[in-house]
């Protein structure tokens, strides 16, 4: 069993798995619209072209997510993206790069549990966790 993240966005999707892609080094799988997946009828004619599905592959985990039909769309609250990373440097890079435009909710530093870790918010609403653990 894998649980994937799936995320909604109000029209932005497309470019916040671009953001994605370029940020955490991974490619995306597949970018499909409403409009290509035979749901044209079901959305207003100016999202026909919103994503209807979107898949990005990191490593061997798969982040995925779409465009919530105009109505339908609720700010993210109650949960993160978390990431975890094996050196502080590569903490320390996603990190910034996910905050380009959005909003750090922890400075990344060092805690008791974690050689590097950050909270944000990205600039498409995301919020994430970055960490490195110590070692035990």
């Amino acid at each position: 069993m894998k649980i994937n993240p799936y995320l909604n966005f109000n029209g932005t999707c497309e470019a916040a798995f671009r953001f994605y892609e370029e940020c955490l080094g991974g490619k995306i799988l597949g970018i499909e619209t409403f409009e290509s997946a035979g749901m044209a009828d079901f959305v207003p004619p100016d999202w026909r072209n919103k994503v209807m599905h979107a898949a990005l592959v990191v490593g061997d985990q798969v982040l995925m997510g779409s465009d919530a039909p105009p109505g339908r769309f609720d700010e993210p609250k109650g949960f993160s993206v978390a990431i975890q990373v094996d050196t502080p440097e590569e903490a320390e890079r996603i990190f910034h790069a996910l905050a380009e435009n959005g909003t750090v909710t922890m400075p990344i530093g060092e805690t008791g549990w974690a050689i590097r870790f950050g909270m944000l918010v990205d600039q498409f609403g995301t919020p994430w966790m970055v960490n490195c653990q110590k070692q035990a």
